[in-house]
């Protein structure tokens, strides 16, 4: 089993020993909205869209807050491009998710809203949905980019719609409401907010959001974001520790649950804390009997395919491995944990050097707690670590695993600077990958989000459809291809959560989808893909993209004018809004 030093448990283990606690501010919360689950659970679909719509009028005044205090409690300085994370993995990432929903509500009657989406069958045999690029706008901002919704086997074109927004073919006036309880994550801003989103608009709950104690810092700016959903008594936002998460968690009044955050919580809330709930566990007999769905991290790899790359493709490639590993200043559940390399190819070496290039250059401080202390724990379990060094902030980690010896780095998430680096002695790439994946799907833990980074002339060696074969093997959630799979966080017309199959008993990455607004009820995974090479180096290869360096690259130098630039465009597109926003975009 995982030990994860990730995303801090709070202390419930206490507080549900303790029957005495009490928080009054709690109960008045929860009565409000158990005597408003119904009215919402049977809300119209136009008064759903105009909260949608209010929702984003109530957000675009608040963004440039919410940035700044983010990136100051997050240490970064100010006007640094490294606060173009924030952007991105903030208000525009509500805000697109705000536009999805509104689009997938606006055709509900007869789910018009799948007509647009061109569809396929994969070499799996599976149907596939794409999703990205679903408009003009995608078109020319996210050129390049692809996103597919893979379904599970038993979906077919023609049942489709049946397999989407089910929860929607219940008449409203025939639904019956109930009371979630979010648990917030506390390293990206959006994910509480979005995790609210699947409650209300998805599954037609109420939603007391509990912040995470690391950013709770959003409390008044998300109030004001929210503001419609609140007014509607849809929707409470509370703060508070440990023993406030055990209190809610068992409330009379919660029906459901979800949380994003450490696999030990959940475990405390279904289970129950120490010898008792090890018992209770081993047992199958559950403390908290309550549905409970979530997103738990995962060891998620990058896997790195030996084949014809250039100085340029090293370069480029080393960037998007190091952001993978780096963005937030590494504290992302899909941030890569293991790197897995071809042994004998003669470029892993100046590779693996330009990727400590790149992080060198990544000087941002740890803002989360417990982040040293785990860089050491990481560095203790090997004899052999390299040190980083980045200016003031602690030294990167980067260790090898070599075998069976070092399981330890195979089932902990570290949630830091720190990374491990396993190497497969395979030179033909389907061979390779073959095995690499098999890797990752057997020994590491969680199945969250995977990387692949493939040189497209290696994928036509392999032929197209084979290594589609190969790709639906890949047992994770999102799958990304030349891309980070933190892609398929931010687009949110994607369904984000673990690969299906989990349980209460193993639940190892979580149970259940969030964002996914196209409200896809039988996803297998998402597959995201962008282009091998950057504008315009991508246009002298032949690509007909124009997607220049990406803006989650931490070696972006503009990040924070082409996310500020993307939250506003999307807030109102128009023509006049992007030369702008391409010029900032071309000269990160």
């Amino acid at each position: 089993m995982a030990t994860y030093f990730g995303k801090k448990a709070p202390d419930f283990s206490s507080a549900m020993q303790d029957s005495k606690i009490e928080f009054p501010e709690y109960d008045i919360a929860l009565a409000d909205l158990a005597r408003a689950k119904d009215s919402w659970a049977k809300s119209s679909i136009a008064d759903r869209i105009q909260v949608l719509l209010d929702i984003k009028n109530a957000l675009m005044p608040v963004t440039q807050t919410w940035v700044e205090i983010a990136s100051r409690k997050k240490l970064i300085p100010q006007g640094a491009a490294a606060e173009g994370e924030e952007w991105t993995s903030g208000p525009y990432a509500l805000m697109m998710a705000c536009n999805g929903l509104i689009e997938t509500l606006s055709g509900m009657d007869g789910k018009t809203f799948l007509n647009g989406l061109a569809t396929r069958q994969t070499a799996t045999g599976q149907l596939a949905v794409k999703v990205t690029p679903s408009s003009i706008w995608d078109h020319l901002l996210l050129s390049g980019i692809r996103a597919e919704v893979w379904m599970q086997p038993s979906v077919t074109k023609a049942n489709l719609p049946d397999h989407t927004a089910s929860s929607y073919g219940i008449p409203a006036n025939q639904r019956v409401g109930k009371v979630a309880l979010v648990l917030g994550a506390g390293n990206i801003s959006s994910i509480a907010p979005l995790d609210c989103f699947q409650k209300l608009f998805i599954e037609h709950q109420v939603v007391v959001l509990k912040l995470n104690p690391v950013n709770d810092y959003l409390f008044d700016v998300l109030n004001e974001a929210l503001a419609p959903l609140i007014e509607h008594d849809a929707l409470r936002i509370v703060r508070g520790d440990g023993a406030a998460g055990a209190y809610l968690a068992t409330h009379p009044n919660v029906d459901e649950i979800h949380i994003t955050g450490a696999m030990a919580t959940h475990d405390l809330i279904v289970w129950g804390a120490g010898a008792e709930g090890k018992a209770n566990k081993q047992a199958g007999t559950p403390m908290n009997t309550r549905r409970i769905t979530s997103e738990l991290g995962a060891v998620c790899p990058t896997i790195v395919v030996p084949g014809p790359w250039s100085n340029a493709d090293i370069a480029f490639q080393a960037e998007h491995i190091a952001s993978q590993k780096m963005h937030n200043s590494g504290f992302n559940c899909i941030a890569c944990q293991v790197l897995v390399m071809p042994k004998s190819w003669d470029l892993s070496g100046p590779l693996l050097r330009a990727v400590k290039a790149v992080i060198s250059k990544t000087t941002r401080l740890p803002y989360y707690p417990g982040a040293e202390q785990r860089m050491d724990d990481f560095a203790s379990h090997s004899d052999e670590t390299i040190s980083v060094p980045r200016g003031k902030a602690k030294p990167a980690v980067i260790t090898e695993i070599r075998d069976q010896n070092d399981e330890w780095f195979e089932n902990n998430e570290i949630f830091s600077p720190a990374m491990s680096i396993y190497k497969i002695e395979e030179n033909d790439p389907e061979t390779y990958l073959k095995a690499a994946i098999e890797y990752a799907n057997s020994r590491l833990h969680g199945t969250l989000g995977g990387n692949i980074l493939v040189h497209p002339k290696t994928i036509k060696a392999i032929g197209k459809q084979r290594f589609e074969q190969i790709i639906g093997e890949f047992r994770y959630g999102t799958v990304a291809i030349n891309a980070w799979s933190g892609l398929g966080f931010s687009l949110t017309a994607t369904p984000w959560g673990a690969f299906p199959g989990h349980t209460p008993e193993d639940v190892q990455s979580g149970i259940g989808t969030v964002h996914n607004t196209f409200m896809f009820d039988a996803s297998e995974r998402t597959v995201v893909q962008a282009p091998w090479r950057p504008f315009p180096r991508s246009f002298l290869a032949g690509e007909w993209t124009m997607l220049p360096k990406p803006p989650w690259f931490v070696t972006n130098k503009t990040a924070q004018r082409v996310g500020k630039a993307m939250t506003g465009f999307y807030y109102k597109p128009s023509l006049q809004k992007l030369p702008a926003l391409i010029l900032a975009a071309i000269r990160g």
